[in-house]
C-alpha cells in the first residue's frame, strides 16, 4: 500500500499547472529558486510552497550553493511513477511506444 500512497503524492503534485510548468522548466537543467520565481507572476512564497510539494513528492531535488537553493528535476522518479501507472492502465500503448523507441539505433535521431 505504501507504493500506492507514494505515487498518489506524485499525482497530487502533478495536478497543479504551476508545478507542472516548474518541472518543464527544470528539464533543461538546474535552476535556483530565484530563477524559477522570476518565470511566474505569483509571489516567491507561493513558488516556495509549490517547490516544497514537488520536493515532498520526490519530483525535484535541491542543493545549497552558498545562500542559493538550486533545484533539479528527479527524472527517474517522475518516469517511474508515471510509467508504472501508464503500464497498468494502457499496457498495449506502452509496448507500442517502447518498440518504436527501440527501432532507432542509439545516437541516431528519429
Amino acid at each position: 500500500m505504501t507504493d500506492l500512497t507514494d505515487e498518489a503524492g506524485v499525482f497530487r503534485a502533478l495536478a497543479d499547472p504551476t508545478r507542472r510548468q516548474i518541472l518543464e522548466d527544470l528539464r533543461d537543467g538546474e535552476l535556483s529558486a530565484g530563477q524559477i520565481t522570476s518565470r511566474f507572476s505569483i509571489s516567491g512564497p507561493s513558488i516556495s510552497r509549490h517547490l516544497g510539494v514537488l520536493k515532498g513528492a520526490g519530483l525535484v531535488t535541491e542543493r545549497r550553493d552558498g545562500n542559493r537553493i538550486l533545484y533539479t528535476l528527479a527524472e527517474e522518479r517522475l518516469a517511474t511513477c508515471v510509467g508504472r501507472f501508464l503500464s497498468a492502465v494502457c499496457p498495449e500503448q506502452i509496448v507500442l511506444r517502447h518498440t518504436k523507441w527501440r527501432h532507432t539505433p542509439e545516437g541516431e535521431e528519429a
